[in-house]
């Protein structure tokens, strides 16, 4: 099925970049997301909070601004972002190729995304606990610490691996333009020399890291959901 050629450039891919590729892979998953997150979730329950019924109204405009920044962002294709950004990738990492280039482009994609999922996550707190913290003088601060977050981290939980898995994905696709990883390997061996069994390989790999990291994800939202304790 596969001839000698594809079966001795798998062994040499598996014997001198495998272990390089997964490293970069991880590493350009992670990272991408905790910067995204650190950015995204004070913007999600800004969303939330800021709006002219929320706990802490901010000024229209300001709201009004926010949202369109977000859903701009949003609606930029992955690809077309991860070329703009490069330049900021130069200035800032002092490289446009490899996976340290990709890290900007990732975060900066990611962050609207889980800025919109951790707002859906906070909206679905039951109004009537915040409520209950707001007549008991709780202040806007103290509501959000310590009744939304821990209300919502299940949901929070569970999109922050939304997040990753997708966030692997634009890394993945990232192999196109210089990036690292099991993405630059499917790119640059299987798709542009046609080898085929490498393609084959980088699939398996990517489908069994994302099984991987739904499962966790799945058991950590489970002991974290008090409610099927």
């Amino acid at each position: 099925m596969f001839s000698e050629a594809d079966v001795s450039l798998l062994q040499s891919i598996v014997q001198r970049d495998l272990g390089t590729a997964l490293w970069e892979t991880l590493y350009m998953t992670f990272l991408p997301t905790i910067l995204a997150f650190i950015i995204g979730l004070p913007l999600g329950i800004l969303l939330v909070t800021g709006e002219e019924n929320g706990i802490h109204p901010l000024p229209k405009a300001l709201m009004k601004a926010l949202n369109v920044i977000i859903n701009l962002l949003r609606s930029i294709p992955f690809l077309i972002l991860l070329v703009v950004v490069l330049p900021v990738s130069k200035f800032l990492m002092g490289t446009q190729v490899g996976s340290p280039a990709i890290i900007i482009p990732l975060a900066i994609a990611a962050f609207p995304f889980i800025a919109r999922l951790v707002e859906t996550s906070i909206r679905e707190v039951d109004k009537g606990v915040v409520e209950a913290a707001e007549a008991m003088g709780a202040t806007p601060f103290q509501i959000v610490w310590k009744v939304l977050i821990p209300e919502a981290r299940p949901a929070l939980i569970s999109n922050f691996m939304v997040a990753l898995i997708t966030i692997f994905g634009y890394g993945a696709m990232a192999g196109i333009v210089g990036g690292g990883g099991i993405g630059a390997i499917a790119i640059n061996y299987g798709y542009y020399r046609r080898r085929q069994l490498v393609l084959f390989l980088a699939v398996v790999l990517l489908i069994l890291i994302v099984q991987i990291l739904q499962s966790i994800g799945n058991v950590i939202t489970r002991k974290s959901d008090k409610r099927i304790r």
